[in-house]
C-alpha cells in the first residue's frame, strides 16, 4: 500500500523544490481572476499582481503567520470601480478603496472590542445571498458584450461573429476542464480556458505580438500613486458608490475564514482571532489603492488547492505572493497578458460571472433560508430587481449611486426594520453556534 502523503504544517518550511512548485500551483489558482478584474475595469493588470502579492504579504504578517490565505482582485467591486471612473478616473476608484480598507478596520476594531456577533445581526444570509446574485448577474451583459460585440469608430458596437466563435470555444474549453479535470487541475479551469480561447484567436488572427517584441523583460507598471501621480480627493458620490460594498465582502471573508478553519481543523476566527484577518483585508485593500490595483479579497480558489494538496505552510502562500510581485514587474508577462482577446474574457466570464450568482443562491440553500417567508420573500425580491434592474440615485447630472450599492442598502434597512428577523437566518446558521447564542440571548 502506498504511503499517504504527510500534511505540510502552517509554520513549516517546505524543501527548495518543493517549494517552488506549490508556490506557483497558487499563484495558477489565483491569476485568471486576479488579472481579469483589472482587465474589465480598465486598470493595470500588472499592478493588480504586484499589490495581490504585497497585500498577500501583509496579511500574513498581521495574521502573525498563521492563515495560510492568498488574496487576490475582488469582483464585487467590478460595477462600482467602472461606476465611479466614468466621472472620476481611476484615481477616484483608487480613493474610494482606500475608504473601503478603512471599513474593514474599524469593523476589526468593533470585533475586538466587542466581539463579532454584531456584525452578523445586520448581515444576514437573506441580504448576503441576494446581493451576491446581483454582482454576478448584474455583470451578465458586461460578458455577453465582450463575447460578442466588436467595437468600431466612435464607440459603435456591431456583432462580430469571430467573437463570438472564440467565446464560445473558451466558453467550452473552461465548462469541459472544471467538469472532467480531477486534482489541482480541476481547481484552475479558467486558466485552461484562457490558454484554449488564446490559442483559438491566434489561429483566426485576433492577436498581435507587436508590443510583447516590443517591451521590455524588467519595467516598471504603470502605478497610480497619490500625491505622486495625483492629488487625491474626497467625495461623498464615491463613497457612496464604494463603501456599500463592503459590507458583502466582509460576510464573504468571514465565510471564507470558516472554511479554511474546517479545511485546517483550526479556529482562525479564535486564534490569530477574526480581526486581525480582517485587518488583513483592510490594510491589502489600502495597499491597492496606494498603487492602482482593484481592492483586495481572500480567495476561495486558493483554499480550494490548499484542501486538496493539504500543504497549508504559509510560506508557500508567502512565495506565491513573491513570484506575483516578480511577475508585475516582467514588461513581457504583462504585454503578453495585454494581447488576450476580450473576446477570450468574455467567454471565461460567462461562466465565471454565473458562478457568482450561483454562489449567492447557494448561500441561501445552506443556510435553509425559508423563501415562504413574507419577510425573505420581500427582502431577497427587493434586492435582486433593484440591483439587477437598473436601479439607480442620481446625484448631479454626471453622477449617480449604482443599483448594487442601492441594493445592499436598502436590503439591510429592511432586515433591521421588518419584524420576525429570526428567519432571515435560516435553520442552519452560516457560522458556528451563532444561531445557538442569539436564542439563548433571547431567552435571557
Amino acid at each position: 500500500m502506498a504511503k499517504q502523503q504527510r500534511d505540510i504544517g502552517i509554520r513549516e518550511v517546505p524543501l527548495p523544490h518543493k517549494w517552488l512548485i506549490l508556490s506557483l500551483q497558487h499563484l495558477c489558482a489565483m491569476f485568471g481572476a486576479t488579472i481579469l478584474v483589472p482587465l474589465l475595469v480598465d486598470l493595470s493588470p500588472a499592478v493588480a499582481l504586484i499589490s495581490s502579492g504585497l497585500g498577500t504579504l501583509a496579511y500574513l504578517l498581521i495574521t502573525k503567520g498563521q492563515v495560510p490565505a492568498y488574496l487576490g482582485s475582488s469582483f464585487a467591486f467590478i460595477t462600482p470601480i467602472i461606476a465611479v471612473t466614468a466621472f472620476g478616473g481611476p484615481e477616484a476608484a483608487m480613493v474610494g478603496s482606500f475608504f473601503v480598507g478603512l471599513v474593514y478596520g474599524v469593523a476589526a476594531l468593533l470585533i475586538k472590542v466587542v466581539g463579532r456577533k454584531w456584525l452578523m445581526t445586520v448581515l444576514p444570509p437573506i441580504v448576503v445571498g441576494p446581493v451576491i446574485m446581483v454582482i454576478g448577474l448584474g455583470l451578465a451583459g458586461v460578458a455577453i458584450d465582450m463575447a460578442m460585440m466588436e467595437t468600431i469608430e466612435q464607440e459603435v458596437k456591431v456583432f462580430n461573429g469571430t467573437f463570438m466563435l472564440v467565446a464560445m470555444i473558451t466558453l467550452l474549453i473552461t465548462i469541459v476542464a472544471a467538469v472532467f479535470f480531477k486534482g489541482f487541475f480541476g481547481l484552475v479551469p479558467m486558466m485552461f480556458g484562457i490558454a484554449g480561447g488564446y490559442v483559438t484567436a491566434l489561429f483566426v488572427g485576433l492577436i498581435d505580438f507587436q508590443a510583447v517584441y516590443e517591451a521590455k523583460w524588467l519595467v516598471a507598471p504603470d502605478f497610480i500613486v497619490p500625491f505622486v501621480t495625483y492629488t487625491p480627493t474626497v467625495e461623498w458620490t464615491v463613497l457612496a458608490i464604494m463603501v456599500p460594498i463592503a459590507a458583502v465582502t466582509l460576510a464573504e471573508h468571514i465565510g471564507d475564514q470558516m472554511v479554511l478553519s474546517k479545511v485546517a481543523g483550526k479556529n482562525f476566527l479564535e486564534k490569530p482571532g477574526l480581526h486581525r484577518s480582517l485587518a488583513g483585508d483592510g490594510v491589502a485593500t489600502m495597499i491597492a489603492s496606494f498603487l492602482g490595483g482593484p481592492p483586495n479579497t481572500t480567495y476561495g480558489e486558493n483554499i480550494g488547492v490548499i484542501a486538496i494538496t493539504r500543504v497549508f505552510s504559509v510560506f508557500v502562500i508567502g512565495g506565491a505572493a513573491l513570484l506575483a510581485i516578480v511577475f508585475g514587474f516582467s514588461g513581457k508577462i504583462s504585454a503578453l497578458i495585454s494581447t488576450i482577446p476580450q473576446a477570450v474574457m468574455g467567454g471565461v466570464s460567462i461562466l465565471l460571472f454565473g458562478v457568482i450568482a450561483s454562489s449567492g443562491l447557494r448561500m441561501l440553500i445552506d443556510n435553509e433560508i425559508q423563501l415562504g417567508e413574507k419577510r425573505n420573500l420581500i427582502i431577497s425580491s427587493v434586492i435582486l430587481v433593484i440591483g439587477i434592474g437598473g436601479a439607480f440615485v442620481p446625484i448631479n447630472e454626471n453622477v449617480q449611486i449604482p443599483g448594487m450599492a442601492l441594493a445592499t442598502i436598502i436590503g439591510i434597512v429592511l432586515h433591521l426594520v421588518l419584524p420576525n428577523k429570526e428567519v432571515s437566518y435560516g435553520t442552519k446558521s452560516m457560522f458556528e453556534n451563532e444561531k445557538t447564542e442569539r436564542k439563548k440571548e433571547q431567552a435571557a
